[in-house]
């Protein structure tokens, strides 16, 4: 130890005797920090920046007219472009951009050709041709620039997608609302339909008695239509009645000469047929309106019946009418409402991860619940259900482990120890620890059903469970990037080199009520018709039977009393001459004054049978006929109709019809156009580009450092004439080493600190990672020096030159080539890179610790290089250094 010390004393007095030396050092000191500051500094927030990036942009679009709107999309997304600096957005012809696309003015254009407004609005008219945007860009410009222009292009096509979208949405349900307020307004309507509809169905059994009754009248239609013509030939009597009448007019005029000429009465018996044969016609018809009554009555009595079971149809029926069209329509529209595998390869490895973090969060619903039951004031049945529910997830990571197993064992089978038995083994036991978490959860759920609160013991057993589970989850998860994906991917490469009767019956309602209509009405109006003219021709009746009667009465009286008289009873003529006379004045009285009534009494009833008894017969036959054909279909309809609506009512909520169709129009198109809302959740944060890659070159830097010192400085030591030990001079001189990789660890970490102001979490840590980083690098330079001479500083440079593809520090390992993902795990930069990331990014306790460990072993594995190798090797270095000198260019 004392001659280590010596040698690493008189290092530093002889160089602090040569001041130039002491220039050299500092300068080597500061050398690779400055490579580190311009570095960070000319890549600080390069993506603030990217509107110095110009993109020509043309719209060659003209626009089209659909619905009597004009559209034109490419002015639209010309005046977004406008004030959206992301990017250098240049507006200019087609042709400047194409020309300066290709001289290198502009990264990349954009062209919207002539027809685009008009293809895009295609789909509106059933034109669905997809319209497309021209874009060119010039990737000899820049390697960077092209990935940007593309995620320019990609945002327009967005754009344009997402408000096309949201426009046709906000149409289409404006359309629904202007239906919604339709609905709104004939929903009212559609409800009174409903009701008659059932008030409908509920009057059949009254609409078939009317129809019995109709049938009935049918029956009976020929004795009423007899006893109506009978009525009818009373007409034809009464020239006769006329006769008589104007007889008795003569009689009761000349009565005066009769009764002073009785001396002449003898001469009448040429007459005395005549004056009997009129006597005979007034007996006639007196002894015929008896008949005549009876007829009338029972006419009337039947137009009576016709009227009520006629009337009863003819009430029911406008609301049948109504009901049935309506329901028709209803119906109709209702029915509208009611009408209206190498890629599977390459996705194992995220599939893997996918799992892992499945598991993870699985685990974490664990803990989080665990210390949820810590607490108090748990709802009995909320916990329940959460343990439930926790229950299912532990159950589905259980399957998830399963079938993650498979896969690995698959791949092993393929390529064995491509996922380690250690891998394989810790899985199984997080798929053991699931399975007596899952137990334990299941067993409180079934306790907390008799129970108010779980069991204490049982809640910390589960609490304990859930932290052997996540710490075991996230061990997992820690190698899988760097050790896990590597082996997957190589395996998989191996793999794949080598292998309506409602609506029907509504529909016939309408076709069969008008007949019926026209028919009642007809046979009502006549009925109706018949029963005034009876009903005041019965009024009269009896004071024309009464004279009639009257008249009868007198003239056989007297007709046989002048017979008498004239054929023998002459002497009694004399004393009965008063009382003839008088009867002889009332019969002519009645012909003049009530004879002209009552004849157009029988002119109008006559009139009536003729004119309206074949339009009843007709009437009563067709609704005989309707009511045997057409009312059972009718009926059956009805109750068909009700059926259906009660069907429909049971199933289908006209308010919630009306509640879907309405709404926000706005909000519904908007949900249209981005119907998922990405929410970003960033895990250490880092608010620059330049802070992101100080990790990479800080180690960069400190690499280039140690290349610098083993450049510049010796690497043997002048003994002076003292004899030392081969690993007294290795280590002596490499402490000489060490001091200065240390203040070039110490300058560059506190420069990004302070002078840059680079964002660090954990400065502390910051710093004395970047000392330990220089010392692992320092040492591994040094004993290349060391054990190989000039041809170390060779392996030094080439070293770095691997490391520096293969370390992950600036694009991701997983999209380099197969060889740098190879030397991943190799590689010092990789360890030295991630452990700065965790003093910037904030510090993974189990990363941080594993980074270091393998720095370390870096470092041990360069010192036993140094004492094992530079004895061995020294004669044959030593040899080749003298050939290289030989050379007059190589020291």
């Amino acid at each position: 130890m004392g001659g280590i010390l010596r040698i690493y004393r008189s290092d530093w007095r002889n160089l602090f005797r040569v001041p130039v030396a002491v220039l050299l050092v500092a300068a080597l000191v500061v050398l690779p920090s400055v490579y580190d500051w311009v570095n960070v500094a000319s890549v600080w927030d390069p993506y603030s920046n990217t509107s110095g990036i110009k993109i020509a942009v043309t719209s060659l679009d003209e626009g089209t007219k659909v619905q009597e709107k004009d559209f034109n999309i490419g002015n639209e997304v010309m005046e977004s472009l406008r004030s959206n600096k992301n990017l250098g957005w240049t507006f200019v012809d087609a042709e400047t951009a194409h020309n300066g696309v290709k001289r290198g003015d502009y990264y990349a254009s954009i062209v919207i050709p002539a027809n685009f407004s008009k293809r895009m609005t295609g789909i509106l008219e059933g034109t669905i041709v997809k319209p497309e945007i021209e874009y060119t860009v010039n990737e000899k410009i820049n390697a960077i620039a092209p990935k940007i222009t593309d995620k320019g292009a990609t945002s327009i096509t967005t754009q344009i997608s997402e408000n096309f979208t949201e426009t046709i949405s906000e149409t289409v349900f404006t359309v629904l609302s202007q239906i919604d307020k339709e609905f709104q307004s004939e929903l009212p309507i559609i409800r009174k339909v409903e009701k008659g509809l059932f008030k409908l169905e509920a009057s059949l059994p009254e609409i078939e008695t009317a129809g019995k009754r109709v049938l009935k009248i049918q029956e009976n239609w020929p004795q009423i239509h007899a006893s109506a013509e009978r009525i009818s030939t009373l007409e034809n009597k009464l020239p006769e009645v006329e006769k008589a009448g104007e007889a008795l007019e003569k009689i009761a005029e000349h009565w005066p000469q009769i009764a002073s000429t009785l001396d002449h009465l003898g001469g009448l018996q040429d007459k005395l047929p005549k004056i009997e044969e009129a006597a005979q016609l007034i007996v006639q018809l007196d002894n015929h309106y008896g008949e005549v009554e009876q007829i009338m009555a029972q006419a009337s009595q039947g137009l009576t019946e016709a009227h009520k079971i006629v009337n009863a149809a003819l009430t029911a029926l406008p609301e049948a009418e109504k009901i049935a069209t309506a329901g028709n329509d209803f119906v109709l529209e209702l029915q509208q409402f009611l009408e209206k595998s190498s890629a599977a390869f390459e996705a194992v490895p995220a599939a893997v991860k996918q799992n892992l973090n499945l598991l993870q969060q699985t685990e974490s619903s664990v803990v989080k619940l665990a210390e949820q039951l810590k607490g108090e004031d748990n709802e009995p049945q909320a916990v329940r259900e959460q343990l439930e529910v926790l229950s299912a997830q532990l159950a589905a990571g259980s399957s998830v482990i399963e079938h993650t197993l498979s896969m690995l064992n698959a791949l092993n089978t393929f390529s064995p120890e491509t996922v380690s038995i250690a891998d394989l083994a810790a899985l199984k036991g997080v798929d053991s620890v699931l399975n007596s978490q899952k137990s334990l959860v299941n067993a409180m759920a079934a306790d907390l059903q008799n129970k108010d609160n779980a069991d204490s013991s049982a809640i910390n057993q589960l609490f304990l469970k859930s932290g052997l589970g996540k710490l075991a989850i996230a061990k997992l998860i820690s190698g899988y990037d760097s050790l896990t994906i590597p082996a997957i991917k190589n395996t998989l490469e191996q793999i794949t080199s080598a292998a309506d009767v409602t609506a029907t019956a509504l529909q016939q309602v309408p076709d069969r009520i008008p007949a019926l209509g026209t028919l009642l009405e007809e046979t009502m109006s006549a009925i109706e018709f018949g029963q005034t003219s009876l009903a005041s021709l019965q009024q009269d009746l009896p004071a024309i039977r009464e004279a009639v009667h009257t008249a009868a009465s007198g003239v056989a009286d007297q007709t046989q009393g002048f017979g008498a008289f004239i054929r023998g009873t002459l002497p009694l003529l004399e004393s009965s001459l008063p009382t003839a006379g008088e009867k002889i004045q009332q019969a002519a009285n009645f012909v003049r004054q009530d004879l002209p009534t009552v004849e157009e009494r029988v002119h109008q009833v006559s009139e009536l049978i003729r004119t309206g008894l074949p339009r009843a017969d007709k009437g009563v036959a067709l609704a005989a006929d309707l009511v045997r054909n057409d009312l059972p279909v009718l009926e059956d309809s009805i109750r068909k109709a009700a059926s259906t609506i009660r069907q429909i009512k049971e199933e289908i909520d006209l308010g919630e019809i009306a509640q879907l169709l309405g709404g926000d129009i706005k909000s519904k198109s908007d949900f249209l156009a981005n119907p998922v809302v990405l929410k970003e959740n960033k895990l250490y944060p880092i608010p620059n580009y330049g802070s992101a890659m100080t990790p990479f070159y800080v180690v960069l830097s400190l690499w280039v450092g140690g290349t610098l010192l083993v450049s510049l400085l010796r690497t043997g030591v002048d003994t002076g004439g003292l004899t030392y030990k081969r690993y007294q001079l290795y280590f002596g001189r490499l402490l000489t080493f060490l001091t200065v990789g240390i203040l070039q660890g110490l300058v560059a970490v506190l420069g990004n600190i302070f002078i840059l102001h680079c964002y660090v979490v954990n400065k502390v840590w910051f710093v004395l990672f970047g000392v330990l980083i220089s010392i692992v690098f320092v040492t591994i330079v040094f004993t290349l020096v060391a054990v190989f001479g000039n041809l170390g500083k060779g392996i030094a440079i080439v070293f770095m030159v691997l490391q520096f593809s293969s370390s992950g520090g600036t694009f991701p390992i997983s999209t380099t080539g197969r060889f740098f993902q190879i030397l991943n795990p190799y590689m010092p930069f990789t360890y030295a890179i991630s452990l700065m990331r965790e003093a910037v990014g904030g510090i993974l306790p189990e990363v941080a610790i594993r980074d270091v460990i393998y720095l370390i072993i870096f470092g041990v594995l360069a010192l036993l290089l140094a004492l094992l190798l530079k004895k061995p090797l020294e004669p044959f270095i030593h040899k080749a250094s003298e050939q290289a000198e030989e050379s007059k260019l190589i020291s």
